[in-house]
């Protein structure tokens, strides 16, 4: 742990540009919400203390932070508006006797990672500064407070731009809004600012100009590459970080021994973990905390949520939420797997099948165009073309269990709770009723009956009728 490192995670804003009922730290990227991201990269730094503030749906926020990090003291921001409020409230959270650093990251910064904030908290430590500032070099530096040097390169100052002079407005490096003080020179500094302003607000960025202003050694250190400090304010910027933290994991999972046919379609979430010589086919999405073991082939147009895909699995053209895949088994193509579905070694969903809260054992098809839900089936057993399992009377959801190497006939339906013993079969269009002991027949199939001239009688001058009378002539 470094005894003398403190973090402050500022996420109390309310975020209206994202125009949503979800405060924006919330929002999912890769699998996993903006401000979790955040939280992982302060647990990963290994700080004596975390302090995350809050504001703007609170309970929701700070409910975050407990299930992610514990250990974080949350800390609720007042009525005064302003990022220097924020950190001032913060800080009161600190031991008394706490003399290190506070490090201040934004809780809509997710791509800065750990490695980065430690060696710019190392430099910050160098330099022997009271503050330091993280900058960096955006494609478009529009609306960014910019860093000005002195002559010999040294921090001079942050100027906004609206304040900016047309010479100060053409410098490219700008304030990424990543900060580290000394705590003390912090608190000291802090009690000067003001909500002086046409905001009202109590900024963070003047303690530096005050630091400067009261001789203290105030040092800016660039970040490499500018999509770390990205923010995000609003869809387009989210779906901006989503590509470029997808594009990361894709290639990681690449070097990690993945074929990944097309990394532009496919998409992996960050709990997800995929064993070496794993396939993923274009339009593909690991999702959630997805696991699939090696040699299995997934895709294409494949989404799985949560999923377990076993060694040697084959998954095509697949939706499966919550389901296990066992090895050596082939789903797809055009299959829908809901929550509960456990599909055996070797075994077949096929093409159109829906399964839900269904156990199909070792070896077991459900091959064709079948509902399955609320279902169990052993092992070796194959269910006919069309088969639907007829789990809800309109009140209530019942069980069917189908035994062992039974072997149903085409267009079943299977009417809840029954059991098909081991062994069994059934005949096509049965509507099975009854259970069926093992190693019997079941058939409800009336005798079939022609009635001869009907067409004639009933749809006569018709197309049917003028191709039966010709049929007629010529076999007569």
């Amino acid at each position: 742990m470094d005894t003398n490192l403190a973090i402050v995670i500022l996420a109390a804003g309310q975020g209206t540009r994202m125009k949503s009922a979800m405060p924006k730290v919330l929002h999912p990227l890769a699998g996993v919400p903006i401000l979790g991201h955040v939280l992982a990269t302060a647990q990963a730094m290994d700080a004596a203390h975390v302090i995350t503030v809050v504001r703007h749906e609170r309970d929701r926020v700070a409910a975050l932070v407990g299930t992610d990090l514990p250990a974080s003291i949350v800390v609720d921001q007042d009525e005064t508006p302003g990022t220097g409020r924020a950190v001032e409230m913060a800080i009161t959270a600190l031991p008394d006797d706490f003399a290190g650093e506070v490090l201040v990251v934004n809780g809509d910064v997710p791509l800065l990672d750990a490695a980065t904030l430690t060696a710019f908290v190392a430099a910050h430590r160098d330099d022997a500064a009271s503050g330091t500032v993280m900058s960096f070099e955006p494609s478009d530096v529009t609306g960014y407070g910019r860093i000005v040097r002195g002559e010999g390169g040294g921090f001079d100052r942050i100027v906004e731009e609206k304040d900016a002079t047309d010479a100060e407005r053409a410098i490219t490096e700008a304030n990424a809004g990543v900060y580290v003080f000394g705590v003390n020179e912090l608190r000291d500094q802090l009690a000067n600012v003001t909500s002086a302003n046409a905001q009202g607000e109590q900024y963070l960025t003047d303690v530096i100009a005050l630091l400067r202003e009261a001789g203290s050694e105030v040092a800016a250190v660039p970040v490499a590459e500018p999509w770390l400090v990205a923010g995000i304010n609003d869809r387009a910027q989210l779906s901006e970080a989503a590509l470029k933290l997808n594009a990361l994991i894709v290639r990681g999972w690449q070097l990690a021994g993945v074929t990944i046919d097309d990394p532009a379609t496919t998409w992996i979430d960050l709990r997800a973990r995929l064993a070496p010589d794993v396939t993923l086919k274009p339009g593909t999405q690991i999702l959630g905390a997805t696991d699939v073991e090696t040699g299995a082939t997934i895709g294409p147009d494949t989404t799985l949520v949560d999923c377990e895909i076993g060694a040697g699995a084959t998954v095509k053209r697949t939706d499966a939420t919550l389901a296990v895949i066992g090895a050596g088994a082939s789903v797809g193509p055009f299959a829908y797997l809901r929550a509960g579905t456990r599909l055996g070694a070797d075994g077949k969903i096929g093409t159109f099948v829906e399964t839900k809260n269904a156990v199909i054992g070792d070896g077991s098809k459900v091959p064709h165009l079948s509902y399955v839900g609320d279902a169990t089936i052993g092992e070796g057993a194959n269910i006919g073309a069309g088969t639907i399992v007829a789990n809800y009377d309109g009140v209530n959801k019942a069980r069917t269990e189908v035994g062992s190497h039974v072997r149903t006939g085409a267009h079943g339906v299977f009417v809840a709770p029954v059991r098909i013993g081991d062994g069994a079969y059934t005949g096509a269009g049965t509507v099975v009723r009854k259970d069926v002991p093992a190693g019997a027949l079941a058939i409800t199939v009336a005798q079939q009956r022609n009635l001869e001239g009907w067409v004639a009688e009933h749809r006569a001058d018709t197309a049917a009728d003028h191709a039966a009378r010709a049929s007629h002539d010529t076999d007569g």
